[in-house]
């Protein structure tokens, strides 16, 4: 039996949003299980999938999440490119589905690393290199500081951003979980919004400090991120909270693969138009 091109993309997305819950999630309980002391580690999305190796299948569950990120990333870019979620063709609106696409990419890079570290190609180096690297070769190119710094910025915006909807943001846009779980749905998904706002703040902090040492190694990803926070008075409980919120974060992730409603766009209409513009 084949199913349609529209309900193949549905499917895409919703494994793309179950793996990239899953990825928070192992994120969230290993930070909180450092932040009390029971084992766990700091880190990012790459650590954090290393760990999966010393699991039983481990190399099978990587290459599971994998594939779920490659659905994400096509899901991202394919969403933004049509415009799957209605947003309209505002300055704005075309921003939001430029970062859509740019997300993507990133999610992609990650997927190459669950495969390699899978199939024993190693990790891909240290957890900041990859983000360091860019920053370095950035910083070569003319006005190469001002670039980063205005990444630097755009980061701090997007937390900001994520801030706002957690705290008066729609979370449920798009949702329809079943009668009776809207409320809790909701704090889950405002508690990790608010969570990603804090990561993102302190991540675009280190790319704008990078910009103005003109120092790419000052450069860190969440895990950086998390390990600032474990550095500062009470930092424990600040990165047990804040692991708690990206797990929240992770498991929204999971309601949105199951409830969120998902208008995927229909392929031979987009073909179509993509013949007519060209």
């Amino acid at each position: 039996m084949t199913h349609p091109p529209v309900r193949r993309l549905e499917l895409l997305a919703r494994i793309g949003f179950a793996a990239r819950g899953v990825v928070y999630c192992l994120v969230g309980a290993l930070a909180a299980l450092a932040a009390i002391g029971s084992g766990g580690g700091v880190g990012g999305s790459k650590s954090a999938l290393r760990s999966l190796l010393e699991q039983p299948f481990g190399a099978v569950l990587l290459l599971a999440i994998a594939a779920g990120l490659v659905c994400f990333a096509a899901w991202r870019v394919i969403g933004a490119a049509f415009d799957a979620d209605g947003r309209g063709r505002s300055a704005k609106a075309r921003a939001t589905r430029a970062l859509q696409a740019a997300s993507g990419v990133v999610y992609l890079g990650l997927a190459a690393t669950a495969a390699n570290l899978a199939l024993g190609r190693g990790g891909g180096g240290a957890e900041d290199q990859a983000a360091q690297d860019w920053t370095e070769w950035l910083m070569t190119q003319p006005a190469g500081a001002w670039l980063v710094g205005a990444i630097g910025l755009g980061l701090i915006a997007g937390g900001l951003a994520y801030g706002w909807k957690a705290w008066k943001g729609d979370v449920m846009r798009r949702l329809a979980p079943p009668p009776g779980a809207t409320d809790w749905v909701r704090h889950v998904g405002r508690a990790g919004y608010a969570a990603r706002a804090l990561t993102f703040v302190i991540i675009g902090g280190f790319v704008v400090t990078a910009a103005l040492h003109a120092d790419s190694d000052e450069v860190r990803g969440l895990g950086g991120a998390l390990q600032a926070l474990r550095g500062q008075p009470y930092g424990w409980a600040l990165l047990f909270v804040t692991a708690a919120g990206l797990f929240a974060f992770g498991f929204f992730g999971l309601v949105q693969a199951r409830y969120r409603r998902i208008d995927a766009p229909d392929l031979a209409d987009a073909k179509a138009l993509l013949s007519r513009r060209a």
